[in-house]
């Protein structure tokens, strides 16, 4: 099968990829009780972490051997499945997103536990079901536990593929949903549904923040910046409140960051409110709930461009760039 590999990621994992025709088809487990699929993909999507594990260098190959295929979230058929599945069928279309692994979803076929997928509805293209999996689910997991209809929730960075679906979610909640955004991408927030926008590009986050009082019930934080938000967030986030970080940089200074945050007291740079590092996880039913509000049309994916296989390098240094309104996402097969 066509895969895309990469060995090693010096100076960025778009430099280094190779698209290899003869990569050995995955195989599903022989184990019994385990419950997997052989999925021919028909397209997938990127996400920042689909680069920034496999940039981590060595940390990141002592997790993922080597050559290894980058990719997470995916939409396909389901062309074979181990004895004990009885949820799904073969031709079946399915999505989701798998954990980070040597054979990922930028590859023809993919082995998926059925744990990690979810049928098609009707109504729900092969592109939007695609671009579901990571962003839906972190944006879904980050915001539905922590709130009730009427909470007010603040979400940084409400521009991007877990933005864009946060801010639907939220609204689909029953909350009042605040975001910051670069004034380019104001209009699109708006229009999924945000109540104000704060333009990080002109404004002080945290002392606009400030300035609203003790009103948010949550904060998700899927940008990492500015360094001083979830400290000024004593301000800004009710007693009770939680403060999730989803995104930011993945190196040893924010690793120092997040233990501070969450060990250290407020006078020694902690901070009081709640503090939790977002950890994607499998949830079939929260995929089957995303993918029906999809269909229904009661949110719906934004999707900035779409690639073919071949311009997977071009996918990445886009991606990069962290300027994408939504998702990118990558045609893999028909």
């Amino acid at each position: 099968m066509k895969a895309w590999q990469y060995s090693a990621t010096t100076g960025g994992i778009e430099k280094n990829i190779v698209l290899n025709d003869a990569v050995p088809l995955p195989t599903v487990s022989s184990r019994l009780g385990d419950a997997e699929l052989l999925i021919r993909v028909l397209a997938a999507s990127l996400n920042p972490a689909d680069y920034k594990g496999p940039e981590l260098g060595f940390i990141a190959r002592a997790v993922i051997r080597t050559p290894a295929t980058p990719g997470m979230d995916f939409c396909g058929r389901v062309v074979q499945a181990t004895r004990t599945v009885d949820d799904f069928g073969i031709g079946d279309l399915v999505f989701g997103r798998i954990d980070a692994q040597q054979h990922g979803t930028m590859a023809e076929y993919i082995v998926a536990p059925t744990k990690a997928c979810a049928p098609v509805p009707e109504g729900l293209s092969v592109d939007d079901a695609a671009a579901l999996g990571v962003a839906g689910m972190t944006a879904y997991h980050g915001i539905a536990p922590n709130v009730k209809p009427g909470d007010k929730v603040f979400l940084n960075g409400g521009s991007g593929g877990t933005g864009t679906m946060g801010i639907q979610i939220a609204k689909a909640l029953g909350c009042h949903v605040t975001v910051t955004c670069s004034p380019g991408k104001a209009d699109l927030c708006r229009s999924l549904g945000a109540d104000e926008v704060i333009d990080y590009t002109s404004t002080d986050v945290s002392q606009a923040l400030k300035a609203k009082g003790q009103v948010f019930s949550l904060v998700v934080d899927n940008v990492g910046t500015p360094d001083d938000l979830y400290k000024a967030a004593d301000d800004f986030l009710l007693p009770n409140g939680k403060f999730v970080q989803v995104g930011g940089p993945l190196n040893l200074n924010a690793a120092k960051m997040v233990t501070s945050r969450m060990m250290l007291p407020s006078f020694l740079g902690g901070g009081k409110s709640k503090y939790e590092v977002y950890n994607v996880r499998h949830g079939p039913a929260d995929l089957r709930q995303l993918g029906r509000w999809v269909a229904e049309k009661k949110i719906k994916v934004v999707i900035e461009e779409t690639f073919g296989l071949e311009d997977l390098p071009r996918a990445f240094e886009k991606l990069k760039k962290g300027r994408n309104a939504g998702k990118l996402v990558v045609h893999v097969g028909e």
